[in-house]
């Protein structure tokens, strides 16, 4: 890949970005804390409908829980960051790939932080397809996903990636972060706020920080990609 050329480009766009789901994350948050009870009732209606045809479709569970425990994982997703971290360094890039390391951590950081304060309990029934334990909100699948592939993409921008190949990640980021939130969803072990919580949250981390590092390389223009 080319060397970063798109700085001027990606700086806003990741500023706003960052910056709309920081204040969407936030008034969810609040509408959660106090169980709003016009969300509570989508979570609520969702779940159950959800869950009435996962009881009846063991094959699909079987589907979703494989996608959700293996492709989607969050071991598998920081197992994904820590070789991306490793090849920047590899190649020289050292502060971009603690730049990335220190995201997806403080990340972790954050999303365990609102599962402690919040303490919202996971949806509960007679005959459960699937378990999970801690606090619910936000979704750690979701969050760490939204995370892993948001830096992934930005990483492509920010190196001169060609069109097609940026598009195509784009594409494949946006599948995985939509199709592991339906899993827990589906699977009966997260509430649809939960999910779109940890989108938003996902997102405005992976924004900032990219606002952040194009920040610093405005101000140290000599700094390149972050080489040594």
């Amino acid at each position: 890949m080319h060397s970063p050329s798109l700085r001027s480009r990606t700086g806003p766009l990741s500023l706003i970005t960052g910056l709309v789901c920081t204040s969407l994350s936030l008034v969810l948050l609040v509408l959660v804390a106090v169980r709003w009870s016009p969300l509570m009732s989508l979570d609520t209606a969702v779940a159950r409908s959800l869950h009435r045809n996962a009881v009846a479709e063991p094959g699909l569970v079987h589907v979703n829980r494989v996608l959700t425990d293996w492709v989607w994982d969050p071991w598998t997703m920081r197992l994904l960051t820590a070789v991306v971290v490793l090849a920047l360094w590899w190649r020289g890039s050292r502060l971009l790939a603690g730049w990335v390391a220190a995201t997806s951590l403080l990340a972790a950081l954050v999303q365990q932080g609102l599962k402690a304060a919040v303490g919202r309990e996971r949806p509960r029934w007679p005959d459960p397809v699937d378990s999970a334990h801690y606090a619910a909100f936000p979704s750690g699948h979701v969050m760490t996903a939204m995370v892993t592939c948001g830096l992934l993409v930005w990483l492509l921008r920010l190196h001169g990636a060609r069109p097609a190949l940026w598009w195509g990640s784009l594409a494949l980021a946006v599948i995985s972060v939509a199709g592991v939130a339906f899993t827990r969803v589906y699977l009966g072990v997260h509430w649809l706020s939960d999910v779109v919580g940890g989108v938003l949250l996902g997102g405005a981390l992976v924004g900032l920080s990219a606002a952040a590092f194009d920040g610093y390389l405005r101000r140290s223009p000599g700094s390149g990609s972050g080489s040594r």
